[in-house]
């Protein structure tokens, strides 16, 4: 169990009855006991909110202005989904751990921490799918619907079942699409006409233009160029002569100070470091004014050039203007030429006509003979997981003294070999998952959430949940009163299968059973205190002889019973003689 997640510490302030109380929690079987109403819940509710669950005003205590819940988990093994939803936010997990807080305000307003950084709420839950199953009341509930027992299922099957899953996706994408393909193609029968004249028109015109990459810009460059030839021609030779002239020209001033500086060479380093400065200043003018003059030489008016360049601007605006948009021309050149290519494509499309479609269709059903071969696959997949989880969760339950009651999983699928509709292929595959129960041997299988009572419901959530964890564990499972309406020995059976769930992972348990109790490998009991509130102090995790107390507390209703505590010892010894 140590290279799993698992919660170290919960911190609450200020929510419901619960002014101000930490927890240290231990990695095995954790639970918490104490009176009803005396606040065990509130402790499940705040890491709900760690967890990213609904947030409400109403949580916050009376006279409070917000409410902080934060709890702390221990990732002693580097988990890559985990590690995936940190980097995307920016949350520190570098140390090994990850704290996640979230306060609500008395307005109604919260905030959402992870790992030290603000994140949404909805954050919260990513963390959450990969560190806490919670199972409560509101789970069997859950429980019931198809959807939810088709994902156990399919977190059983694992996997095989994913690739499998995968494969049917793909292949349904690609039917899907071909579909939409040859749906839009019929729809644009009417419009096909006139969509293959302006596609024609459109690469007349561009084969005309034949366009260049960049060519609108170097166009117009060349254009200002040759509308400002005299222009040019005064600048550049007035720089040329400013730069050259023998007597007071740029070039004849440095080589006279160049000269003198010679003279002095070796004499003086800062002197030469100035002449060298000098010297590099005169091969730049000098460079400078060879490139004036060969820029002088090849300036010359081109009233032929300048026209004929005026023409072609006015051309690609023309063409821009009636294919393109307002964008910048080159961008726009660039798009339009992507038309071009696919234009002759398009055309193709539409001309085909009916024999396009024809063609399409005759794609489509090969794209949906591998669909088929693909949902038959993940049926036979399902089946076969079906019957292993069925087997095993019925094992389990017999374990929790419901020696007659055998769990099915029903897959029904579409009917292959018959007239299978488009709607039978959904995105998750053609088959419904039911899950049902025999309470005695001959009689009938009934649906899970019409044939088992509260107390029936809560151990087969529980014997999934063991089953599941050797194939699919999490870090942590939570289980709010999940031994609701059973007693005696189903009670013992739920603490031992409790138990060892908690050899592969922490498990938390909020119970009024001493019997589950009894097999804590850490106990805590909730008190109120006077004023009706919990306070530090009011948490308290117990030694042997306290849990001695608080197990016969619960066996007889009230403190100090002689023989209940006497029971209680007996049920401490009996977990420690069995877990051996």
């Amino acid at each position: 169990m140590s290279e799993r997640s698992y919660l170290e510490e919960i911190s609450i302030r200020s929510l419901g009855i619960i002014d101000q109380s930490t927890l240290e929690l231990g990695r095995g079987l954790n639970v918490l006991t104490g009176e009803t109403g005396a606040g065990k819940t509130m402790i499940l509710t705040a890491l709900s909110l760690v967890l990213g669950g609904k947030s409400d005003s109403s949580l916050v205590r009376t006279g409070s202005d917000r409410l902080v819940a934060s709890a702390q988990f221990a990732l002693p093994k580097p988990n890559n989904q985990i590690s995936a939803v940190a980097d995307e936010f920016g949350a520190d997990i570098s140390d090994g751990s990850l704290i996640l807080t979230r306060t609500v305000n008395s307005d109604g307003k919260s905030k959402a921490v992870a790992g030290g950084t603000t994140v949404p709420a909805a954050t919260l839950v990513n963390f959450a799918d990969h560190l806490v199953e919670i199972h409560g009341q509101a789970a069997n509930h859950q429980i019931v619907k198809s959807s939810r027992q088709r994902e156990l299922l399919d977190r059983f099957a694992g996997a095989e079942l994913t690739k499998t899953l995968h494969n049917y996706q793909e292949s349904l994408s690609k039917y899907n699409e071909i579909k939409s393909h040859i749906k839009t193609m019929r729809e644009n029968s009417t419009k096909r006409d006139r969509e293959i004249a302006d596609l024609e028109e459109f690469l007349l015109g561009w084969n005309k233009l034949k366009p260049t990459r960049g060519e609108y810009e170097e166009v117009t460059n060349q254009i200002a160029r040759l509308s400002s030839v005299e222009d040019l021609r005064i600048a550049s030779d007035g720089a040329s002569q400013a730069l050259s002239d023998e007597t007071v020209g740029a070039l004849t001033s440095l080589g006279a100070a160049r000269r003198f500086l010679d003279i002095a060479k070796g004499k003086d380093a800062k002197l030469d470091a100035i002449a060298a400065a000098v010297a590099e200043g005169f091969f730049t003018i000098d460079e400078a004014s060879r490139d004036l003059t060969s820029y002088l030489s090849g300036l010359e008016a081109d009233p032929s050039r300048l026209d004929s360049l005026q023409l072609r601007k006015s051309e690609i605006v023309s063409f821009l203007k009636k294919w393109g948009s307002a964008t910048e021309p080159d961008a726009e050149l660039v798009a339009l030429s992507e038309k071009a290519k696919s234009a002759r494509a398009m055309i193709s499309d539409l001309t085909g006509g009916e024999d396009r479609i024809a063609e399409l269709e005759k794609e489509m059903q090969e794209i949906k003979k591998d669909l088929l071969k693909h949902a038959k696959l993940l049926t036979k997949v399902r089946v076969s997981a079906a019957a292993k989880l069925s087997d095993s969760v019925s094992a389990e339950i017999h374990a929790l003294s419901m020696p007659h009651t055998q769990f099915s999983i029903l897959v029904n699928s579409a009917d292959y070999e018959g007239s299978l509709k488009e709607s039978d292929f959904t995105n998750l595959g053609c088959d419904e998952v039911v899950m049902q129960i025999q309470g005695h041997r001959e009689g009938p299988f009934i649906a899970l959430g019409k044939g088992a009572s509260g107390g029936e419901m809560s151990r087969i959530m529980l014997a999934l949940e063991v089953v599941l964890a050797q194939s699919h564990p999490v870090g942590t499972y939570i289980f709010d009163e999940v031994d609701a309406g059973v007693g005696g020995k189903a009670a013992i059976e739920v603490g031992r299968r409790l138990a060892l769930l908690a050899q592969h992972s922490q498990v938390i348990v909020v119970t009024h059973l001493p019997q589950v109790a009894a097999w804590a490998d850490t106990h805590f009991v909730v008190r109120k205190s006077s004023n009706g509130s919990i306070s530090q102090s009011d948490v308290a995790k117990l030694d042997v002889q306290n849990r001695i107390e608080e197990i016969a507390r619960m066996l007889a209703g009230l403190e100090g019973s002689t023989s209940a505590r006497e029971h209680a010892a007996e049920l401490l010894a009996m977990r420690e003689s069995i877990s051996k």
